[in-house]
Order: structure tokens, then sequence, then C-alpha cells
């Protein structure tokens, strides 16, 4: 299930914003991503976030960040990957949102099929 994100889903968004950080940017030390833990954990709830959550247990396993039709960021636990939430998040947000932008880095586009990342990139644009 996917909704809007609510005050209460600030520890289970940031540890997944950290975790994800972590483990798909290894061209970025960790240090970068904890030493900015506390202002992104202040300044995360001024976006427009959606929340996955498994419909059996209520945990949150991914979420989807907005500032405007920019996408900030699509984070989805590791454990939860390869399954479909992140599409899922797309797709919800294609139905709410009319235009959305994204942008990627250059290391990911090297590291990982950019085909996919273009493909997401045109199909965003409705």
């Amino acid at each position: 299930m996917i909704r809007q994100y609510v005050d209460g889903d600030i520890d289970a968004v940031m540890q997944i914003w950290l975790n994800t950080n972590i483990q798909a940017h290894s061209f970025i030390s960790p240090d970068y991503w904890q030493s900015n833990f506390d202002m992104v954990k202040e300044m995360l709830p001024l976006a427009e976030i959606y929340v996955h959550e498994v419909d059996s247990t209520n945990q949150i396993d991914g979420f989807i960040g907005l500032n405007n039709d920019y996408i900030e960021g699509i984070f989805v636990k590791e454990a939860a990957q390869s399954k479909g939430i992140g599409k899922q998040l797309l797709d919800y947000m294609k139905k709410v949102k009319s235009n959305l932008r994204l942008n990627v880095y250059k290391k990911m586009s090297e590291q990982f099929n950019f085909i996919y990342e273009r493909n997401l990139v045109s199909n965003l644009k409705m």
C-alpha cells in the first residue's frame, strides 16, 4: 500500500534513507551520509513524501520524496529491492503528478544498466 508520509514515519524513513544511500553510493564515503543524517531528518518532512508499506505488517519498506515535480529520491530497503516497490512508487506518482523529473549520479549510470534509467526517465514524461 502507498500512502502519504506522516510524522510518525520519520525513524523508519530515515533508517531506509541512510542504509540505501550507503549501499547504492559505494563511491561516496558512508561518513558523508552519516554526517548529514540530522540535517536530512530535519528537512525531510518539508518534502512531499509517499511511503510504501507491507500490507500485512504496516512496516515501511520504501519511500519516494518530491519537491514539486522533481523526484529527490526513491529509497527501498535492501531486503525489499527487486520486488517492484520502486516501480509501484513511480506508477503512483505518475497518477498524482502530470510531470516528473529526476537526475542520476554519473557514477551510478556507469555502475548500473543505464538503459533502464533512460527508459525510466522517458516513461516519466506524460
